[in-house]
């Protein structure tokens, strides 16, 4: 019985090129929703998680997003789109730049 093997090669390119599309798209989602930034490594984290899920929810619905050209233009889109939907959830309980202050009491 061969069962199938899922294969994920991450060496420092990919993973420089993932930071570099979530950094993009965190950038400009947490702009659009907040008017700021949330920093360097929050930008990229909201970014690749964002994309992240936004690939799995397109593959889940059989959804095929393509832009003619360089195909990183279609994942910053993509990654974009998540980051927006992320950022938003984040917003709605509350989390953003200084949720942590206004917390503390």
């Amino acid at each position: 019985m061969t069962g199938n093997v899922i294969t994920l090669n991450l060496d420092w390119q990919t993973l420089l090129l993932w930071a570099f599309v979530g950094l993009v798209a965190g950038f400009l989602a947490s702009h659009v929703m907040l008017g700021h930034g949330m920093g360097l490594v929050g930008d990229i984290v909201i970014g690749v998680v964002g994309a992240i899920g936004a690939n799995l929810l397109a593959n889940a619905l059989n959804v095929h997003f393509v832009i003619p050209g360089h195909p990183i233009i279609s994942q910053i889109v993509i990654a974009f789109v998540g980051a927006l939907i992320l950022t938003m959830v984040l917003r709605l309980f509350g989390m953003g730049r200084g949720w942590s202050r206004s917390r503390a009491y």
